[in-house]
């Protein structure tokens, strides 16, 4: 708490350092991972969105069981006398080891910056290099800044980070046939539902908070529903659909754009009827997901081939 109570007069000191750094937090939440995963996945590498989705999905998985597990307050709750700023507040759900905003940071940067190796060279790929560990880093000290995390939730969270990081380098580094990576995503898939069984299923103590517990199943359940869309849209797109990441800049302009608009308003717009028809449950959101990323993973990709000719020069 000390070094808490340090950044807590800094940001009292100044505002508008802590305004800054409530937007550079956003760098590791989930909009900004889906946004940079689709343009991936999109644009740049299938292989490479694959790297990104494997490390976000089982890093999430992993993060989530720890927290539900552990059930560490937040800083504010162990400390009365702390305060955070407002501005977080909402976004700091769940407990708060480890951080999730960190975690998904370093994973997501890092395995941007292993991908610069096959795109760029020389003086490029060190300036994108330092960029990827710049954001990382001040997303990590964001988290602390802003009062919503320890240092240890922090440090661990980086950590976690880097050993995914090794691992799915050590996997995507070649390129993979279908039966592997199907095998791979299938052992993420049982992961996932293993946590989702565990946070429905696990007779938690009566002293657990209630919102922490409820935000632990939401995501074990739109973890499951990703990491299932995944197991079923790697065959249909590797046998029928074979996207290519291809295209002019202004066709990968509108391919992004259209489809990540496309993309959030699905995420959003099917709460309203799955809502409707099971309440407040949580597993909808296994249902929401999936649907999502068969949507990014084998609908939307069937327009590429009209993206790839706008631009092009005419012969």
């Amino acid at each position: 708490m000390p070094l808490l109570y340090l950044l807590e007069r800094l940001r009292q000191a100044c505002p508008a350092l802590a305004a800054v750094f409530g937007v550079i937090t956003y760098l590791g939440d989930e909009i900004a991972f889906l946004a940079l995963a689709l343009l991936t996945l999109w644009c740049i590498s299938k292989r490479g969105g694959y790297f990104l989705l494997a490390v976000g999905f089982t890093g999430t998985v992993l993060n989530q069981f720890l927290k539900i597990t552990c059930r560490i307050p937040r800083p504010w709750v162990l400390d009365p006398n702390f305060s955070i700023w407002e501005g977080a507040r909402e976004a700091a759900s769940g407990y708060s080891f480890p951080s999730g905003h960190t975690q998904n940071a370093v994973g997501t940067f890092g395995v941007l910056a292993l991908l610069s190796g096959r795109r760029l060279s020389g003086k490029r790929r060190g300036i994108f290099v330092a960029g990827c560990i710049a954001a990382a880093a001040l997303v990590a000290f964001s988290r602390l800044l802003l009062g919503v995390h320890t240092p240890l939730d922090v440090g661990v969270s980086v950590g976690i980070a880097l050993l995914l990081l090794l691992l799915g380098h050590l996997f995507f580094r070649v390129e993979r046939p279908t039966l592997h990576l199907l095998l791979a995503i299938g052992a993420m898939t049982a992961v996932a539902l293993a946590f989702a069984l565990y946070a429905e299923l696990f007779p938690f103590p009566s002293s657990v908070d209630h919102e922490n517990l409820l935000s632990a199943r939401e995501n074990a359940w739109t973890l499951l529903g990703a990491a299932a869309g995944v197991l079923v849209m790697t065959p249909i797109e590797r046998k029928y659909v074979r996207f290519e990441t291809k295209a002019p800049l202004l066709g990968q302009i509108l391919k992004f754009t259209l489809g990540a608009a496309l993309a959030i308003a699905i995420k959003e717009l099917l709460k309203l009827p799955l809502g409707a028809i099971f309440g407040d449950a949580a597993f909808p959101d296994a249902i929401r997901y999936f649907i999502l990323v068969l949507f990014c993973g084998c609908v939307w990709p069937l327009t590429f081939p009209f993206f790839a000719r706008l631009g092009a020069r005419r012969k």
